[in-house]
């Protein structure tokens, strides 16, 4: 029971910093799970199958709360689809290893970009719909082969770009959903129980998965009135922060220092 209200508590505290600032469910799931002596497959499992439920609540919290750009939300969602689904495809026969420092690169670089429109107090522009398709497939791909992951990719690159950031994290949130799925179902499609097999069964985690589970359905309605109400430059300032603190996360990681 006490593991049990545990994943509870982490899966509310996780939701709630994606689900407020677009990113770190994974990143925060997975950390926790790991210091608490989870393997880190079984870890990547369980944190892949909650997700499925907690980006489905995140994006109908940010639905009801006015968050999503509509125009966006298609095509960035159908991108991250097709690039989830090829790099769940890909991850079978390269190592994702190899551009990470690429990526972790590009979200440290973003990161300060944001911060910088935030001090400077740049005015917000409309990103290009014909630009979500791509950014969509980046994200997705990126996001199936362990790399920067959806969130920190496409939410940093959309207020980066200069994007209003409460649409831009309703928008991605919403998206999640479907690349979530099409990549957890990508996965049991290539990889059937080999996969799984190798998180050395997921049901003798049921009580991490249930936990993370109710805890992000628990926080998925305060996130997305958390972004409606939090003035823009204070969520764009927090934004910012949190994708240079996952560049820094993802780096020591890289350098053996975690």
């Amino acid at each position: 029971m006490d593991d049990f209200l545990l994943f509870v508590a982490v899966g509310f505290l996780a939701q709630i910093v994606d689900g407020s600032l677009g990113m770190a469910y994974g990143v925060i799931s997975s950390t926790v799970l790991l210091a608490v002596g989870v393997p880190p497959a079984t870890a990547s499992a369980s944190v892949h199958a909650a997700e499925v439920f907690t980006t489905a609540a995140s994006a109908g919290s940010h639905a009801v709360n006015k968050n999503v750009n509509w125009r966006l939300f298609a095509p960035l969602a159908l991108g991250g689809v097709v690039g989830g689904v090829a790099g769940a495809f890909v991850l079978t026969s390269i190592d994702g290893a190899v551009i990470k420092p690429w990526i972790t690169a590009y979200l440290g670089i973003m990161g300060l970009v944001i911060l910088w429109r935030a001090w400077r107090g740049v005015k917000a522009r409309a990103f290009p719909v014909k630009l979500s398709p791509p950014l969509g497939l980046i994200g997705g791909f990126f996001d199936a082969i362990g790399g920067g992951g959806w969130g920190p990719t496409v939410t940093s690159t959309l207020v980066g770009a200069g994007d209003e950031p409460r649409r831009s994290i309703g928008t991605a949130n919403a998206a999640e959903f479907f690349v979530t799925s099409a990549i957890s179902a990508t996965f049991l499609a290539a990889l059937l129980t080999g996969h799984w097999g190798t998180a050395e069964g997921l049901s003798s985690h049921a009580a991490a998965v249930a936990g993370l589970i109710l805890g992000g359905l628990v926080a998925a309605p305060f996130a997305g009135f958390v972004v409606r109400i939090a003035p823009v430059r204070v969520l764009t300032f927090a934004v910012g922060f949190l994708v240079v603190a996952v560049a820094a996360y993802q780096t020591a990681r890289l350098l053996g220092w975690l």
